[in-house]
């Protein structure tokens, strides 16, 4: 069983930058393929990026592709999302997600394990 803690959220003006990070322990980090997901006010949570076992395969929600970069670093057992160019519609909290099997996954309920969540808030 893998535990998921999440860091790296905060407050910053729209076209900003931040880099969130999770942090893997209590099992094999590289055995799991690895998601984002995000939850703002009144929504369901949804899909935000996913990363294969081994890096070699991504794949991102629409809204966010060409400004956020998912990756990882198994030996360090650290998740990575690196989000550019932030809108006020981005503001949520994010959740990192763990899955037991190879490829990439992205709906939540393929998802084994889940971390508290950081928020996220994107100023106008």
């Amino acid at each position: 069983q893998v535990q998921l803690v999440e860091s790296g959220g905060g407050l910053v003006q729209a076209g900003g930058s931040l880099r969130l990070s999770c942090a893997a322990s209590g099992s094999t980090f590289s055995r799991y393929t690895m998601g984002w997901f995000r939850q703002a006010p009144g929504k369901e949570r949804e899909f935000v990026a996913t990363i294969s076992r081994t890096s070699d395969n991504t794949r991102y929600a629409d809204s966010v592709k060409g400004r956020f970069t998912i990756s990882r670093e198994n030996v360090k057992n650290k998740l990575y999302l690196q989000m550019n160019g932030l809108k006020p519609e981005d503001t949520a909290v994010y959740y990192c997600a763990a899955r037991t099997g190879p490829g990439i996954a992205v709906s939540r309920s393929w998802y084994n394990y889940w971390g508290q969540g950081t928020q996220v808030t994107v100023s106008s």
